[in-house]
């Protein structure tokens, strides 16, 4: 059983999560003997969030909550509020969860809020184009290890760009192993080009059950 934590902040950016969160939740997808899947939303307090598209959350719990495990999944979205110091806590957070082995998925202003924390300095990672984190983070010192493209995956630490959302949701659901690898390809070739025969090999990798 995976958990998957989704940090919810004031102007979450909505569109970003669409993908994972939709396919993670729903598991419409899922191949045969998957893993169960949980979600749950994370808060720095137990107020209610406003997305950027204006959408209200109440987290489902807190910081403290977020169980430290390799089966633990933390979503970090983008938005325009991460430089607030009340967002510390989930920083702190997502590196012990590294250190533990869980995943950590982080996409665009979230990329930042990592690079500040020091958490992208020694491993591959992408952000917003190169000189993004340059730019919001000064003491950022993982320039050498910043790859140019819209979604890096390196062992537990996934990172997007605020354009590599479709990415980035491929590169989670692989990393967890709850889609076969054909339905996975045709997935995202149907998603980024929306040719119908890859909706139909889609739905040929199907499990029978799976099948609308």
């Amino acid at each position: 059983m995976f958990t998957i934590y989704v940090y919810v902040l004031d102007t979450l950016a909505d569109w970003e999560l669409g993908h994972v969160t939709a396919e993670l939740h729903s598991g419409r997808f899922f191949k045969k003997g998957a893993p169960g899947v949980t979600l749950k939303t994370v808060g720095c307090s137990r107020e209610p969030i406003q997305t950027m598209g204006g959408l209200t959350i109440v987290p489902d719990c807190l910081i403290e909550d977020v169980t430290v495990s390799e089966r633990s999944v933390l979503l970090l979205p983008g938005a325009n509020t991460w430089s607030n110091p009340r967002h510390g806590g989930i920083l702190k957070k997502a590196g012990e969860l590294i250190c533990a082995g869980a995943t950590v998925c982080a996409i665009c202003g979230a990329t930042a809020a990592l690079a500040v924390a020091g958490l992208l300095d020694n491993r591959p990672h992408t952000s917003n184009g190169p000189g993004f984190l340059e730019m919001f983070c000064p003491t950022y010192k993982g320039t050498r290890f910043y790859v140019d493209q819209p979604s890096v995956a390196d062992g537990n630490l996934i990172t997007a760009a605020g354009t590599g959302g479709l990415l980035w949701a491929k590169q989670i659901i692989e990393r967890l192993g709850v889609f076969a690898p054909d339905t996975l390809e045709a997935w995202y070739n149907y998603f980024s080009t929306g040719e119908p025969r890859y909706f139909y090999a889609l739905m040929e990798t199907l499990p029978a059950g799976n099948k609308n």
